[in-house]
């Protein structure tokens, strides 16, 4: 694993002026403009949601029996295990570290955790269900009576047969979760109680993959990764995270995209408070969780409400023939609310199906793999992918001949319409990029407006701009 310092730069901002639509100015201003490359419209197209669900999928399965957390080996096992489908590098914070207005905590890591009744048999087992021990117990090894046991044990009567999600991150104390059958099982008596953990000065680890585009201009992609066997929060927004990553490694990009592997909240505050200089460039960004359950898709926006991430989500997700729901930004949820923190104020939204603690399993054992589906995730999977298309290949564009429609039958453009339906969309499309193509919109607003998918406008822009009839505003 390696420490190190993140890849930083410069803020890119782009001067008012105009260049060929159909060209992109690469990142050194000194080099020549280069031909704008489509392939995420070549990828849109020829992507297989069915095998990209059954690949994230089978990631989940081979992530699920590891007991992970905040720190430790489990972590840290989970991100070398992702680097089988995208080269992630491993980075790490040392406890102690005060990032804000938090420390790193000491890192934890745990071998083993039972109770035994008095004829020696494991009543609870850490080995059969990582999800039994209270994470981040200190270790204790006791014999006690029931009585004594009982204030160290969640259950969820309401739904007796899961076992809860429980966590102690920063008071140290240990505790056992089980079923509520399970308790009632558990006859009055002594127990023996093991808990082999370890909780001491060590590290906090995260995963990071920078994909390089054509400017250093970049979409953040987040996803926490503490949970443990947790198949829909979030071992599905891992999955997802690592395939968008692999898929777009390699293609010619707009933007540059960085994808982050997470320990909840303090990951996201520990990223923050080592990459300010950096934090300039991401001009978009999207968190990524509960992504493998059939549920609708939900979208929360960001901290502005009207980011251009908000609207390209917005748009994609109604034409997408789905069911879904935009929501408004809340200070709850995922690690959003601290890159949307008054201080930093990032553009970034959660992009889910459905929300944390609106489903009956969430952090339960029930959250396994029986909840998620490789077409729930394969559908989850080409939403994102349409809506990184639209941010990358989103513009603002001005009309080279603004004064009464320019004529475009003796330029080619309706020959290259095809069939008389298809022709009347793009007609339709160009006749709209031509109107609003006034500096003030850009293609996004524009498919708004017209009701058409931001696939069409955007090809309309590309015909107008190889006609010469169109470029775009730097």
């Amino acid at each position: 694993m390696k420490s190190s310092d993140h890849p930083k730069g410069g803020r890119r901002d782009l001067p008012d002026r105009v260049a060929p639509a159909g060209s992109r100015k690469p990142a050194d201003d000194h080099a020549p403009a280069v031909p704008l490359a489509r392939p995420l419209g070549d990828l849109l197209r020829t992507a297989d949601a069915g095998e990209e669900g059954r690949k994230s999928y089978a990631l989940i399965e081979a992530l699920y029996p590891i007991c992970r957390s905040i720190t430790g080996e489990g972590l840290r096992q989970s991100l070398r295990l992702l680097q089988g489908t995208v080269p992630l590098e491993l980075h790490e914070v040392a406890s102690g570290t005060a990032v804000f207005d938090w420390t790193v905590p000491k890192e934890w890591n745990i071998r083993d955790a039972y109770i035994k009744n008095a004829a020696g048999e494991r009543v609870v087992d850490f080995q059969r269900c990582n999800l039994h021990v209270l994470n981040y117990s200190v270790p204790v090894r006791r014999t006690m009576s029931l009585a004594e046991l009982k204030p160290h044990l969640y259950t969820l009567p309401e739904t007796p047969d899961w076992i809860p999600y429980r966590t102690s991150y920063y008071r140290e104390t240990w505790g056992f979760c089980l079923s509520q059958r399970q308790l009632e099982r558990m006859e009055d008596g002594e127990y023996e109680v093991c808990i082999d953990s370890t909780l001491e000065p060590g590290f906090l680890t995260y995963g990071e993959y920078l994909v390089p585009g054509a400017t250093t201009d970049e979409v953040l992609i987040s996803c926490h990764s503490c949970h443990p066997s947790l198949c829909n929060d979030n071992l599905s927004g891992m999955a997802i995270a690592a395939r968008l990553a692999s898929l777009l490694r390699g293609l010619s990009l707009r933007y540059s995209y960085r994808f982050l592997w997470i320990p909840g909240t303090i990951g996201s505050i520990a990223w923050l408070a080592r990459n300010e200089p950096v934090l300039p460039q991401i001009k978009h960004g999207l968190v990524l969780s509960c992504l493998g359950d059939p549920g609708p898709f939900t979208y929360k926006r960001s901290r502005r409400g009207s980011a251009e991430v908000d609207r390209a989500a917005e748009h994609v997700l109604r034409h997408s023939g789905h069911e879904f729901q935009v929501v408004d930004f809340t200070p709850y949820g995922y690690d959003e609310r601290q890159y949307c923190s008054p201080g930093i104020n990032l553009p970034v939204g959660c992009f889910m199906r459905t929300p944390n603690g609106r489903y009956p399993e969430y952090h339960t054992s029930a959250d396994d793999l029986a909840l998620i589906t490789p077409l729930s995730l394969g559908q989850s999977l080409m939403q994102l992918l349409r809506v990184i298309h639209v941010l990358d290949e989103n513009g603002r564009f001005m009309n080279l001949n603004p004064k009464c429609e320019p004529q475009l039958g003796r330029r080619g453009l309706y020959r290259q319409m095809g069939g008389i339906k298809d022709a009347a969309v793009r007609e339709m499309a160009m006749l709209w990029v031509l109107n609003l193509s006034d500096g003030e919109y850009d293609l996004l607003e524009i498919a708004r407006r017209s009701g058409l998918e931001f696939s069409q406008v955007a090809e309309a822009a590309r015909l107008l701009g190889s006609s010469e009839l169109l470029a775009e505003v730097r």
